[in-house]
């Protein structure tokens, strides 16, 4: 049960390493912003340095000249193309009227924003010859996001999450979403009762997509004898597997 997190951190590129860090040497769980950048440096991590690619530039600047379309914003009008945003039904005459293609957020579901090809999850379970069980996860974040959003990626429970005694799971998709649901934990506990990991990792999706049908997302579930399965909901997930006993890394393909 011990646990390392970052979130919302800048200019360091190893966000692992860093909670790997904050897990080893503090007794904190989770370090965010500006100062968990700081502390990743002092501790001996390369930064601070401009994580900007030539691609994610050129995403900006497309996003910024479609009138900052799309966005994860709801319920709110703006002042001009980009904002600032204000609630719907507050907004002073003098502003000027904005027309219902202007809202943010009301005109496209939230499948539109999360898929195969938009965001960078990094989820993975290891089980060393002792038998002990760790998982970590890593993430760039969702594209177009609000400045200061926290996804999943950080949270115990929902991304990663593991015990010696059960077993793991990992998660990607719309870490908003899944975060409401502590997924991973859902699936380690089902575990402990004596569920199979294909059961427990489709349950654990199934109670996510109940509530929300255009969710988009996907666990995978080990347990402690290496056991494994995945479920998905909205898209195709695949997931690797490597053992001694393997020659190569094996792809498992999960169908919704």
């Amino acid at each position: 049960m011990e646990v390392g997190a970052v979130a919302a951190m800048r200019y360091v590129k190893d966000g692992i390493r860093a909670a790997r860090l904050v897990m080893q040497h503090t007794e904190h769980t989770l370090l965010v912003g500006e100062q968990a950048s700081v502390f990743a440096i002092s501790m001996g991590l390369p930064g601070p340095t401009n994580l900007s690619s030539s691609d994610s530039l050129e995403k900006w600047t497309k996003w910024k000249a479609n009138h900052c379309q799309p966005n994860f914003r709801k319920n709110v009008v703006p002042v001009d193309s980009c904002g600032p945003y204000h609630p719907k039904g507050i907004m002073d005459v003098n502003e000027g009227e904005c027309s219902k293609t202007n809202l943010m957020g009301v005109a496209e579901p939230r499948s539109s924003h999360i898929g195969p090809h938009n965001h960078d999850t990094i989820s993975m379970a290891v089980i060393d010859k002792m038998g002990r069980v760790a998982v970590g996860a890593s993430t760039n974040g969702a594209t177009y996001k609000i400045p200061g959003r926290v996804g999943d990626g950080p949270i115990a429970g929902s991304s990663a999450y593991a015990d010696s005694d059960v077993g793991a799971c990992g998660a990607t998709g719309d870490g908003d979403i899944m975060m409401r649901f502590l997924p991973c934990y859902q699936v380690v506990e089902s575990m402990r009762l004596g569920v199979e990991p294909r059961i427990a990792a489709k349950d654990a999706i199934s109670r996510i997509a109940r509530k929300f049908p255009d969710f988009v997302g996907a666990v995978f579930a080990v347990n402690k004898s290496g056991v494994h399965a995945g479920a998905c909901h909205g898209w195709t997930f695949q997931y690797s597997v490597r053992s001694p006993e393997m020659d190569d890394v094996e792809v498992f393909t999960v169908f919704p």
